[in-house]
């Protein structure tokens, strides 16, 4: 706990019901029940970064960062408890590996020393995206293409590295969800598809070599975006692309807003919108622009951007609002 909480880099934000909450380094989470205009830090199980977080309705909620941590609260945010570390997941990976190794395949065989070098390194590995179904089913993934899901809340994890078979183990950063359809996106133009809520993955094909930071799914639209400014536009589930026109600088985050509109925000902190379907953005004016790292709409229509300190928030119609609250 620290009064200086506030002034932390925040990672990711997002909305339980009317509340905010919000992620970041040394293990710090904020909550906020006035639509971002005050915050409050809660104690957390961990004194690690923590890079994402997400909820399933008002009261369920898991954060997830460096070390391989997974929290959970059950209270909206209120109270957290550690569900899983690196290492638990490393003897995860490597016990599914041993089962898998006994088809004598050479992926397998592969597979097996991955493993036991996830083992042998130790909890160094973070998670960076996190999305939960409802409260029992779930999917975490991260670092070198780790991925897990659970359907009992996080109380057990099982890995999906073998279902999502990626020989590079390229990172994973970035979730979506759209009904049923859950997309993956990550290092090097990695991108993945799931109709069953992580049962099976099919690899799409990627128009771009560069990574992924984010994706956003929702009204039929695939956005897939990262690296200097390399925005893609699907309306097929990602089985076709389209580019889409950016400045060469790299985008880090993105949102549906309530109104149907997309919203990106990139690394210099400009916040980009459109309104048909990301076939074209128009810059958000700011009166001043600071590293942006997560986005999110509160209850009163707010736009909610964590940054490198403190938060930016803005109207839907452009008009800067406050920032460094």
């Amino acid at each position: 706990m620290s009064p200086r909480a506030i002034q932390l880099t925040q990672m990711a934000v997002t909305r339980a019901g009317n509340r905010l909450a919000s992620v970041g380094e040394r293990g710090s989470i904020l909550l906020s029940d006035d639509d971002g205009k005050t915050w409050r830090q809660v104690a957390a199980p961990t004194s690690v970064t923590l890079t994402n977080i997400a909820f399933s309705g008002e009261r369920s909620g898991w954060a997830v960062g460096h070390s391989g941590v997974v929290l959970a609260t059950t209270d909206a945010g209120l109270t957290w408890k550690r569900l899983l570390d690196g290492r638990q997941a490393a003897d995860i990976e490597l016990k599914a590996a041993q089962v898998a190794n006994q088809r004598n395949t050479l992926e397998s065989a592969r597979r097996l020393a991955n493993a036991e070098r996830l083992v042998a390194d130790g909890p160094d590995k973070p998670f960076f995206a996190v999305h939960f179904f409802d409260e029992t089913t779930g999917i975490i993934a991260g670092a070198y293409g780790l991925a897990f899901v659970t359907h009992d809340g996080g109380r057990s994890w099982e890995s999906v590295i073998d279902r999502i078979n990626d020989a590079k183990g390229r990172h994973l950063y970035a979730i979506a969800v759209d009904g049923a359809r859950l997309y993956l996106a990550g290092e090097q133009g990695a991108l993945y598809r799931s109709d069953d809520q992580g049962k099976t993955f099919t690899a799409l094909p990627s128009p771009a070599g560069g990574t992924f930071f984010g994706i956003t799914a929702g009204g039929g639209e695939l956005v897939a975006f990262g690296l200097r400014g390399n925005a893609w536009r699907s309306a097929d589930g990602g089985t076709t692309w389209g580019k889409v026109a950016m400045a060469p600088i790299s985008l880090v985050a993105g949102i549906h807003l309530a109104d149907g509109s997309l919203v990106l925000a990139d690394e210099t902190g400009r916040v980009l919108r459109s309104a048909d379907g990301a076939r074209s953005f128009q810059v958000m004016p700011a009166s001043r622009l600071m590293p942006l790292t997560g986005l999110t709409q509160a209850a009163d229509g707010t736009l909610v951007a964590a940054s490198v300190s403190g938060f930016v928030y803005l109207n839907v119609t452009g008009k800067l609002m406050e920032s460094d609250k």
